[in-house]
């Protein structure tokens, strides 16, 4: 049941994420062009999702458990440190360039279009970059 729920879940923010324009690159890239011909159109998903979220995590924590876990995962790490600038910095600047997020780019990549499978295929081969990196040095 658990499975069912989070695949119908990922499915409805799959369709949000289609029909807000997310896995558009033109959209995308026109929202990060301030200096440019700036696109205002994701300013209402952002506004939109930030609202949503705001009100439902404040519901949501009054919660004793989260309905499918046992425990919430909330972060407790209040500090910024290097590596998460390094990392904030690196998701910029690849979302910026590429014009496609991770989420959206996953939900484009069903599409079967070539830039996103190269972008799919790129985020994972970074993140076993990162993990070779972090295995030396840590």
């Amino acid at each position: 049941m658990r499975a069912l729920i989070s695949f119908i879940v990922g499915l409805i923010f799959s369709v949000g994420l289609v029909f807000g324009g997310m896995t558009q690159v033109h959209v995308v890239r026109g929202f990060l062009d301030f200096f440019g011909q700036w696109n205002l159109a994701l300013m209402g998903v952002m506004i939109g999702a930030i609202g949503v979220h705001s009100v439902l995590y404040f519901l949501i924590r009054k919660r004793k458990t989260p309905m499918l876990d046992t425990h919430f995962h909330v972060p407790t790490r209040k500090d910024v440190d290097p590596r998460l600038l390094a990392g904030a910095a690196l998701f910029g600047l690849g979302w910026g360039w590429a014009g496609i997020c991770p989420g959206p780019g996953i939900v484009a990549a069903a599409s079967g279009q070539t830039p996103f499978l190269i972008f799919i295929a790129a985020m994972i081969a970074g993140m076993g970059l990162f993990k070779l990196i972090e295995k030396k040095l840590g």
